[in-house]
């Protein structure tokens, strides 16, 4: 089992930043891939950034179109931890941020996705 416990959240001037954490306990961490999701009320849950296990190659990283430049996932195995550096904030960023964790580094439906954690809320004003 793998617990994830997400932070960083709050309102934010559109333009601004914010850094998401994602705290990871349980199964080892190194061999999960992360994930960041999002959903907006009355939509989807939708895939935000992704991020593979570091290997003797280093890791990979995958994003959404819309956050492609703006946002960069990354994460900390000592330490147990994801982030979600968000720059360049829009009001359509706003929604709820989950983490999520699983053994394989694909991008999918999120009823795939093996491990969640309840969600951190983000709030971009115009």
């Amino acid at each position: 089992q793998v617990q994830l416990l997400e932070s960083g959240g709050g309102l934010v001037q559109a333009g601004g930043s914010l850094t998401l954490s994602c705290a990871a306990s349980g199964r080892s961490f190194s061999s999960l891939a992360m994930y960041w999701f999002r959903q907006a009320p009355g939509k989807e849950r939708e895939f935000v950034a992704g991020i593979s296990r570091i290997s003797w190659t280093g890791s990979s990283t995958l994003y959404e179109d819309s956050v492609k430049g703006r946002f960069t996932i990354s994460r900390n195995n000592a330490k147990n931890m994801v982030y979600l550096q968000m720059n360049s904030l829009k009001p359509e960023d706003t929604a709820v941020y989950y983490c999520a964790a699983d053994g394989a580094f694909v991008v999918t439906n999120p009823s795939k996705y093996d491990y969640w954690g309840q969600g951190t809320q983000v709030t971009v004003s115009s």
